[in-house]
């Protein structure tokens, strides 16, 4: 195929979203050193943030540090150092180059934020296996090596239907984490703080899912590549106004695109749904090649992750368990081919590409047959990537690029 001048479109919300997230690792540090008076909790991506931020908590996400080591591609580093001391090569990427990071006491905020020279130290640590078990096994680690607490919940997994009995357990699980973190913050539970910690997340949930919801729009003007980086206040400042007023932001910027007919992939030809993990130390030159190709990706379940639109203040703990056991990562297959058929149709979808992560199974949806069945069910082609979300070993670079490339001359010729 021939080459192109890739015209890349800036969004001009990038500079707001990066003050936005310099100030949120500042404000960590200073924290974590003892010159701003807190407390810091480590929290899953998909974990109880709410409650944490009820008590005052300012809350780390190792998994965004682990996206973080993937993007840098420090990751490549820091594997090893966790498969030496045990851990397995076939476990969660994020996992293994977050622990080598921290036992070689080095992490990319040093090098992005000058003065910060470790991720900060926990007074807590909170999971939610409502993505995989790996990060019950993470937390544990850390609770080990900086002897605090750690607090989790371990809901249901693989179904069809959300039922009120899985509520009532993921609530009294919610409720038997109160006492630990009373004590590890020195604040009393406060239903009200609850209740607006709730409330904001809300917000921001909504406001995210109005954004990424611009992309059905013909053109897009904005790509899956594009969500990956400003999904950033949605996992690690929710709870939070400064999300809110980012997003708004954000979707002012992205609607005056739509009105003015401005497209993220110039000649937008073609419209991709990314199923998966990202592959973060490939994002740039994936994106730069979809461009290439006129292909614009723009839907994926990833990116979705963190719209919880069961949200409800006036039910904060019930509204909570059902927002975080009903996450498509958690569902039956039946429920997730269901959603993607939608998803498919709503955003005018051409071809779908799966990601098979080495590391991460729990998001690789293309292990029992998924592609299979959407192609018949849709009448659409689909693509299996195999590669991983932060460990570059398990990608190809030339056999990935020439799979996209055959891809798209097939759905050129489906057009």
């Amino acid at each position: 195929m021939s080459e192109k001048k890739l015209l890349r479109k800036r969004i001009e919300a990038s500079k707001q979203l990066n003050d936005l997230m310099r100030d949120y690792f500042y404000r960590m540090d200073r924290v974590s050193k003892g010159e701003e008076e807190g407390k810091i909790a480590w929290c899953t991506s998909v974990g109880p943030a709410e409650l944490l931020s009820a008590f005052g908590f300012q809350i780390h996400y190792p998994e965004n540090h682990g996206a973080m080591l993937g993007s840098t591609r420090l990751a490549m580093e820091y594997i090893p150092v966790a498969n030496a001391m045990g851990y397995s090569p076939e476990i969660c990427s994020y996992l293994t180059s977050d622990v080598g990071s921290y036992l070689k006491g080095e992490t990319p905020l040093s090098k992005a934020y000058p003065g910060i020279e470790s991720v900060p130290r926990p007074d807590v640590l909170a999971y939610n296996t409502n993505q995989c078990r790996d990060v019950r096994e993470w937390l544990e680690y850390y609770a080990k090596e900086f002897d605090v607490p750690v607090v989790g919940i371990n809901p249901p997994h693989g179904m069809a239907e959300v039922l009120p009995g899985h509520i009532d357990d993921v609530v009294q699980q919610l409720k038997d984490l109160i006492p630990t973190l009373e004590k590890a913050s020195g604040e009393t539970f406060d239903i009200d703080r609850f209740r607006e910690s709730m409330r904001l997340s809300r917000e921001c949930s909504e406001l995210w899912g109005d954004v990424l919801g611009l992309a059905q729009n013909v053109p897009s003007p904005w790509t899956f590549f594009d969500g990956c980086i400003h999904m950033g206040p949605a996992v690690c400042l929710r709870a939070t106004q400064e999300p809110i007023d980012y997003y708004r932001a954000l979707k002012e910027e992205l609607e005056q695109r739509v009105a003015d007919g401005v497209a993220a992939v110039e000649g937008e030809h073609l419209r991709i749904y990314w199923e998966g993990m990202p592959i973060w130390g490939k994002l740039r030159a994936l994106s730069e090649q979809f461009s290439e190709l006129n292909a614009c990706v723009v839907v994926s379940t990833y990116c979705n992750s963190w719209i919880f639109s069961a949200f409800d203040e006036t039910r904060p703990f019930e509204s909570m368990a059902q927002a975080y056991t009903e996450l498509f990562i958690n569902r039956s297959e039946p429920h997730k081919q269901t959603h993607m058929e939608r998803m498919v149709r709503e955003y005018k979808v051409d071809g779908i590409v799966f990601h098979d992560a080495k590391t991460c199974p729990n998001n690789s949806n293309s292990r029992y047959g998924m592609p299979q069945r959407l192609e018949e069910e849709l009448g659409i082609p689909t693509l299996v990537i195999d590669a991983d979300l932060n460990d570059l070993r398990m990608y190809s670079e030339e056999t990935t690029r020439t799979n996209i490339e055959a891809f798209i001359e097939q759905l050129e010729e489906n057009k």
